[in-house]
């Protein structure tokens, strides 16, 4: 075997261990590679021994192989040149990472992108747009993938996110699934159906496949929208449905009410050897409680946490009490709180309160509320309701000691307020 083939069989089994995050066996290697007397290094090794570097937090091995790319002259190389981008803007500084990006000598694309990859990852969204704006070289797909995710994860510039997609489009590149799985947030934060349909029709053109992540989120984006049609057609094209697709479908139906086919879709899931996770659980829950099937959440939640062990946590003994709350069942509810696992949030005992106001049950809605005051003291709604129980059974001095308590307090109700939607922002407008 000559040198070559045996180092290009090395570089393989380095490849293999890092993609498998194998990084020890993958930084041992390289070094057995490096001493070799007989190897001489070719540049695809470095990037491989950065990013185990980068992965293990080894910041001595990163400026070792910096200084010995130095030495060697490997920094000229793009790939190498992004990978020490990368490697010290994990392990070191974003503005030690900036530093190495400006002193690369050939910088392309892949070399822009890890710099702006760092500010998104870092929120610094605006150093991001100013080297986006500033770059030298055609942009590619993931300069604007980053863009966009970011943009998304901003609750000030989510609204950008969709005028940077159009950009894009402009540039004549194509969206590819990550744009897309990067812009549906932002579609499900403002419910802009055009924007859903816009993005899903891209999709269906351009022939992006319809995988679980994708599937998924559309199934979610229609079925906030109110399009269970839509929904439910998503969701029956995607072929290799996991446990992520077959929630989104229950939470969809779940969502608006339809128990008959939250429960339907929750059953064919189970028959096709799917196991639910916590988040089918909640959407189950959800859907009984708003169909008023208290018998019915109680025995999916039994099944789902003792025959698929799925752990329960304070969200869905908190739907519990509200799905038992709503029938009338308030002192069954209160013992789901007192005997639950974890401790109670204000979402359980909410739900007991609102219902102790709907069936005039005083005693416990005392009870529910004192415990109220004590988690979130400031928040009016509590107060609120505690008095309405009192002025639906004719307590009408009591309801008004609690609104006294509550000016005392300087507890103030929040103003009413309205979401505007336009192409390019959205805005809350606040009704006093």
């Amino acid at each position: 075997m000559s040198n070559q083939q045996k180092l290009v069989k090395l570089t393989k089994l380095l490849t293999s261990y890092v993609n498998h995050g194998c990084h020890h066996k993958a930084l041992a290697l390289f070094s057995r590679m490096f001493s070799a007397p007989d190897l001489t290094l070719d540049p695809f090794a470095f990037p491989l021994t950065l990013k185990s570097s980068a992965s293990l937090r080894l910041p001595r091995t990163i400026a070792a192989l910096h200084s010995h790319s130095l030495k060697s002259g490997h920094h000229s190389n793009p790939f190498i040149s992004s990978s020490l981008v990368d490697a010290y803007g994990k392990c070191f500084s974003i503005s030690d990472a900036r530093k190495v990006f400006d002193e690369s000598p050939e910088r392309n694309a892949v070399v822009w992108n890890a710099m702006i990859s760092l500010y998104t990852h870092s929120n610094d969204i605006n150093s991001a747009l100013n080297l986006f704006d500033r770059m030298d070289v055609a942009p590619t797909e993931s300069s604007y993938n980053s863009i966009i995710a970011a943009l998304t994860e901003s609750s000030v510039s989510s609204g950008r996110a969709m005028e940077f997609y159009s950009r894009m489009r402009a540039s004549e590149l194509k969206p590819n699934i990550m744009t897309l799985l990067a812009l549906l947030p932002v579609c499900l934060r403002t419910g802009s159906l055009s924007s859903i349909k816009e993005i899903h029709g891209y999709g269906v053109r351009n022939c992006v496949p319809n995988d679980t992540h994708l599937g998924s989120m559309l199934v979610e984006a229609y079925g906030r929208c109110g399009c269970l049609i839509y929904a439910r057609q998503v969701f029956d094209e995607v072929s290799d449905r996991d446990v992520v697709v077959w929630s989104s479908m229950v939470s969809a139906y779940a969502f608006h009410g339809d128990a008959g086919n939250a429960m339907r879709v929750f059953q064919q899931m189970e028959s096709n050897s799917v196991r639910p996770d916590e988040i089918t659980l909640l959407s189950v829950l959800k859907a009984c409680s708003h169909a008023g099937l208290a018998d019915d959440a109680l025995k999916y939640f039994e099944i789902i946490t003792e025959v698929h062990g799925v752990e329960a946590g304070s969200d869905h003994f908190s739907c519990l009490v509200d799905v038992v709350s709503r029938a009338g069942r308030l002192q069954e509810a209160y013992e789901i709180i007192l005997n639950m696992p974890v401790k109670a949030t204000a979402k359980a005992w909410g739900a007991l309160l609102g219902a102790c106001r709907n069936y005039g049950e005083v005693k416990l809605a005392e009870i529910a509320s004192n415990e109220l005051f004590a988690i979130e003291p400031e928040n009016s709604g509590n107060f609120l309701l505690l008095a309405n129980t009192y002025s639906a059974v004719g307590r009408f001095e009591e309801a008004e000691n609690v609104r006294r308590e509550m000016e005392e307090r300087l507890v103030k109700r929040p103003p009413g307020s309205s979401w505007v939607l336009s192409r390019k922002d959205l805005a809350c407008v606040a009704h006093c």
